[in-house]
């Protein structure tokens, strides 16, 4: 029986299938052959409105939303402790040493070759150290260390009392950081990656968080990602036991939670209560919103 060909029009489809001699053979009878040829029709014409209805809501969910992936070595983020934000979710630690042993002995081994300028994103980052800034960072690398204590102690609330910091840990330059409530905080270095290199190198190398540097995540607790690609990331388990990233939430789209009228149209539009599952983007940015 003839079919309807991709990019066929409606009107040769139903020409060709009524001269057909199959057809022709079938239904000798004209209407029960126009009934046969119209249903065919209707059939190909549904399939590919909900094909083409998925391909958009795909679409929509990527850009809106966000998207999930497997985890390698060119993507694995090791947050800070400062870029964790907590959604409420029940966290659990997840070693990739222990869990995925080949893949850590590539990050090991990347981390090895690139030093200091590793950083799991695609060449050509503008945050990418170059080799000379590599080589007088390796220059550097001789100062005399000591005990960095605390995270907390380098956040400020004022510009100022930041900079104080910042000179007094021998840094040119402070940047903004964006708390889980949103609040603007100062924090010594250029960027979150010079002062988090700056606190490893400095942090006492017999700690348990010195011991598992670059090993351990947290499972279910979003982290900030300013350097893309969504404005957050989360390690989850997905529907196999294995765990993947999901990025999600525009970057450039402020939340508006205080605005009773943007929020009911966002979960409106992305079906917020049906959120799906923890491995889709869908929830978490639900659950932000």
């Amino acid at each position: 029986m003839p079919s309807p060909n991709k990019g066929e029009k409606e009107q040769a489809y139903m020409q060709r299938c009524m001269a057909s001699d199959k057809t022709n053979e079938d239904f000798p009878d004209e209407k029960q052959r126009y009934a046969f040829c119209a249903s065919e029709w209707k059939s190909y014409s549904d399939w590919k409105s909900k094909s083409k209805d998925k391909y958009v809501e795909a679409v929509e969910e990527y850009s809106a939303l966000g998207y999930t992936e497997e985890i390698n070595e060119e993507n694995f983020i090791i947050p800070a402790e400062a870029d964790y934000v907590d959604f409420g979710e029940e966290t659990e630690e997840w070693d990739v040493s222990e869990a995925k042993p080949g893949l850590w002995e590539n990050i090991r081994k990347k981390k090895e070759r690139e030093g200091k300028n590793y950083k799991p994103a695609k060449k050509g980052d503008p945050d990418r150290p170059d080799p000379e800034a590599w080589k007088k960072a390796q220059q550097k690398k001789k100062s005399k260390s000591h005990d960095a204590g605390s995270m907390e102690k380098y956040v400020f609330q004022s510009k100022e009392e930041a900079m104080k910091m910042a000179k007094k840990i021998g840094m040119k330059d402070i940047h903004p950081h964006k708390t889980g409530d949103d609040k603007t905080v100062y924090m010594p270095g250029k960027n979150m990656k010079e002062f988090s290199d700056w606190y490893e190198k400095h942090s006492p190398k017999n700690s348990k968080a010195a011991e598992y540097q670059g090993r351990k995540v947290s499972l279910n607790k979003p982290f900030r990602t300013p350097d893309g690609p969504k404005k957050f990331s989360v390690y989850v388990k997905n529907q196999k036991g294995n765990v993947v990233k999901v990025n999600f939430g525009d970057p450039n789209m402020e939340i508006k939670k205080d605005n009773p009228a943007r929020r009911r149209s966002f979960r409106a539009r992305h079906r917020c209560d049906t959120p799906g599952p923890k491995w889709k983007a869908r929830y978490w940015s639900c659950k932000k919103w």
